[in-house]
């Protein structure tokens, strides 16, 4: 071979290899430092737990905001970088609760359960007392009751716990002793109202005045449910109770009362948003790439603070530090084909809000949306790995649904550049956690666009206060978010979209 033609040979070999690296360039961009300086502020006390619809997510909102526009990403709405939708929650203005001509006393004798407001008056003859109000394999505290159209006294939590001090305890939402089991109960069988005694009486504090917020009114006629005093309770079955526990000998049965009931509750409508970068492509800009996280969490409860640094304050810091990794390619003349949309959206918490509203409203055609890579808990370590490398992976869900190049494109970047173990156990079917279902993802997916779900598994720190950003490990998010960043830039420079060849199930 002669020195001429092993240097013409060469050059195109050195330019090509140049562009394969450019991927492993930019790459270095996405730093453990970056995403903690990111997140720190995100699941940081200011931003007081990002509950939707509040003043912290409104601040969350402009912090993410104002990053994409020193990005100098283009606003991805009409008005702007925020895309917003509606929310709504009832407020009570006022209340009454009578029995047997005895007007009660708000917080002292009684409080409205803000969760189940109804703008009505009600009057009763009669009150039908369950005990306990619990159904279930070894109780059956309803069983020959007739509630249809009567107004139900239950006592709150289950017989074992008459005896502790405490003022509350906490049940899970599905335990039969939770207030919500036994209020659907009642409701389901027709009753007019439910009355819950309660320990906590008098309040502390005044009982919270608003429910929950709500996207869309739920076309079920909801039902009035106060809680009431022991006292009011002992009024109520004509029994002289001296403490919570002779509840559990009261006969069930109905009982002779009086009773009459008002609520007066006004709407509120409020606000959340979706706040949307864009960074527009070259030669192929009328196709997309989304990429995507939920900044919304739990919010504030008194003077404690849901943090959300992994749920979901870790996706929306993947997102923002991704973004900084596209623009500074693009400062270097490396500008991806594909329009890049970055997106991280409130709702989630209340039920993907915010994603089913931009799939309902595109901003970008969905059918020119090669790929939604979806963001939500990237910066802890599942502790149920304890027989596999519990430091080096990543859970992938979703990649095998809708298209057959996702999972490809997954294990080649992997192999080329992050080399993380890709755990798919949660693409089973019979996954009994159904995670593919329960983040923003999913709207995208069943609009037919194919989609990752990147995930970390669930820890005892999950929807919880203690969900802080001392407890992340930067430096396996680090590895996450570059494999995120790799295979956002392959999907965004490849020849042709992603094929969605596998029907939606």
């Amino acid at each position: 071979m002669n020195k001429f033609f092993s240097l013409f040979f060469i050059m195109p070999v050195f330019v090509f290899a140049q562009k394969k690296d450019i991927t492993q360039q930019f790459l270095s961009g996405v730093t453990a430092a970056g995403l903690k300086a990111k997140l720190s502020i995100i699941a940081g006390p200011d931003m007081e737990g990002r509950e939707t619809a509040t003043a912290g997510q409104k601040k969350a909102a402009l912090y993410i905001e104002n990053y994409f526009r020193q990005l100098g990403l283009q606003a991805g709405a009409a008005d702007g970088y925020q895309l917003f939708f509606p929310a709504y929650q009832d407020s009570i203005t006022n209340s009454f609760l009578i029995v047997n001509g005895k007007k009660l006393i708000v917080n002292n004798d009684y409080t409205v359960n803000a969760s189940y407001l109804i703008n009505d008056e009600w009057s009763s003859d009669s009150i039908v007392f369950a005990s306990f109000g619990i159904m279930d394999s070894s109780s059956s505290d309803f069983k020959n009751l007739t509630v249809k159209n009567k107004w139900v006294l239950i006592a709150e939590g289950s017989v074992a716990d008459t005896n502790k001090t405490s003022g509350f305890v906490s049940y899970s939402s599905k335990n039969p002793a939770s207030d919500l089991m036994k209020i659907s109960w009642a409701k389901n069988h027709g009753a007019a109202g439910v009355l819950i005694a309660a320990k906590d009486f008098p309040k502390n504090k005044p009982a919270a005045q608003k429910g929950n917020i709500y996207q869309k009114k739920i076309n079920i006629k909801n039902i009035p449910v106060f809680y009431i005093s022991l006292q009011t309770a002992s009024g109520i079955l004509n029994k002289p109770l001296q403490s919570f526990s002779e509840l559990k000998k009261i006969d069930k049965g109905m009982y002779a009362v009086q009773l009459s009931a008002d609520i007066a509750v006004t709407t509120l409508n409020l606000q959340s948003s979706n706040v949307i970068g864009l960074l527009p492509g070259t030669d192929k800009k009328d196709e997309y790439v989304l990429i995507t996280a939920h900044y919304d969490h739990l919010g504030k409860k008194d003077s404690v603070i849901w943090f959300g640094a992994d749920d979901d304050g870790s996706g929306t810091a993947s997102v923002l530090e991704i973004a900084e990794a596209f623009a500074n390619a693009r400062e270097k003349g490396h500008v991806p084909r594909r329009t890049i949309v970055f997106m991280t959206v409130s709702g989630e918490e209340e039920g993907l809000w915010g994603s089913e509203y931009y799939t309902l409203h595109p901003l970008f055609p969905l059918d020119k949306t090669s790929v939604d890579l979806n963001i939500d808990m990237v910066g802890r370590i599942d502790p149920k790995r304890e027989n596999k490398d519990s430091m080096n992976y990543v859970y992938l869900i979703g990649e095998d649904k809708l298209s057959t190049d996702l999972m490809k494109i997954s294990d080649s970047i992997n192999s080329k550049y992050t080399h993380l173990d890709l755990d798919r156990k949660y693409n089973d079917p019979k996954d009994p956690e159904r995670f593919y279902y329960r983040s923003d993802h999913y709207n995208f997916a069943k609009k037919g666009v194919p989609v990752i779900f990147y995930f970390n598994g669930t820890h005892a720190d999950y929807h919880k206060p203690t969900d802080t950003v001392d407890k992340i490990n930067f430096d396996v998010m680090e590895k996450r978010v570059r494999l995120i960043f790799c295979t956002a830039w392959a999907i965004a420079n490849r020849e042709e979209m992603l094929k969605r060849d596998i029907p939606l199930k």
